[in-house]
């Protein structure tokens, strides 16, 4: 091996074991399912478990994340993510303190402005998104604190709310897109998580985190989520949830891949049938840009030289197979431990 690639190959190893590695729940399935595999991820490691609001896509993220903190010991737990728009945020910060003072300390409150597979069943729209997000984080952060909440925000509002029975200092991650919704998280929240990111342009987008952070001195983590993509079976699992976050992409990621806007139109009609029927309308070009692929030790050595890039405290996996979710969990573990 050349001494140029056996260095890169030593940053990654050191960048994946230095790096925090959570998962991401879908509770498509049981809550005993959910359950396992959160347990599963304990036992190999794992420090953090966030578990999606989709609304009515799937069981309630709440009860899923109660069932989850009964049954561990040391995971954090936190809604990744939930919105403004389905849920008041003065309710979601009693529901995060009680899930808080019920573990001990370990949930955490993940937030943004929805996408379309939560917000389209409900007809529900994103009015004023950043300042929707604004407002919630720091509704939930007075909340948190203690203090009496005044707010008239674009869509809620808090007349002389309080929580008698928070902690103060909760996590509140903001999870985004937009360059507007970046700076936010930059400027104010614990933690900005980078979902399916277009690789080429994770860059960027880390670039504007640390803009906000730097208008504020606020020194916010970073959690950057992708699939590890080893074998044509995970590459099948995460397709179909590809499709809501291409049509969601920016312009500019979707120009890059050459998406059009009748493929839009087409995907966005398909997923009323379902994720599984408009999946096939995404080819594996537009699939590969946003996942980290390979051998397992491919895979360790690229998502290490993106978390060295990009300065990542956190790698989180996504369980979408909840069937084979045990394995995919422990090669992310191996992934990580390259």
């Amino acid at each position: 091996m050349a001494g140029s690639e056996q260095l890169s190959q030593m940053s990654g190893q050191m960048s994946t074991e230095m790096t925090r590695t959570s998962l991401n729940l879908i509770p498509e399935a049981p809550a005993e399912t959910m359950v396992n595999l959160a347990v599963t991820a304990e036992e190999l490691g794992f420090g953090r478990c966030w578990v999606y609001d989709e609304g009515l896509a799937t069981r309630d993220v709440y009860v899923t994340m109660t069932a989850i903190l009964l049954a561990t010991s040391r995971l954090e737990v936190g809604p990744g993510i939930t919105n403004a728009y389905t849920r008041h945020p003065g309710q979601t910060a009693a529901a995060i303190a009680s899930l808080d003072e019920m573990s001990n300390g370990r949930a955490f409150l993940g937030l943004g402005a929805g996408g379309s597979l939560t917000l389209d069943p409900l007809a529900i729209s994103r009015d004023r998104p950043l300042e929707t997000v604004r407002q919630a984080i720091a509704a939930c952060r007075n909340l948190f604190a203690g203090e009496t909440v005044d707010m008239e925000g674009p869509g809620f509002s808090l007349r002389s709310a309080r929580l008698e029975y928070s902690r103060p200092g909760i996590q509140i991650w903001l999870a985004g897109r937009g360059p507007k919704m970046l700076d936010l998280g930059g400027a104010v929240a614990d933690g900005v998580l980078l979902d399916f990111i277009h690789k080429p342009s994770l860059g960027t987008y880390v670039e504007r985190i640390r803009r906000g952070s730097e208008r504020t001195g606020n020194q916010p983590e970073i959690c950057y989520s992708t699939m590890i993509v080893t074998d044509e079976r995970s590459l099948e699992a995460v397709r179909p949830h590809m499709t809501y976050r291409l049509v969601d992409s920016p312009p500019d990621v979707r120009e890059a891949l050459g998406i059009e806007d009748a493929d839009v139109v087409a995907i966005r009609s398909a997923m009323a049938d379902g994720l599984e029927a408009a999946a096939r309308l995404v080819p594996d070009e537009w699939v590969l840009p946003f996942v980290v692929s390979g051998t397992v030790e491919e895979c360790s050595i690229e998502l290490g030289q993106l978390i060295e890039t990009h300065g990542i405290s956190e790698f989180k996996i996504p369980v979408y197979d909840v069937d084979n979710g045990c394995e995919l969990l422990e090669v992310t573990a191996q992934v990580m431990e390259q």
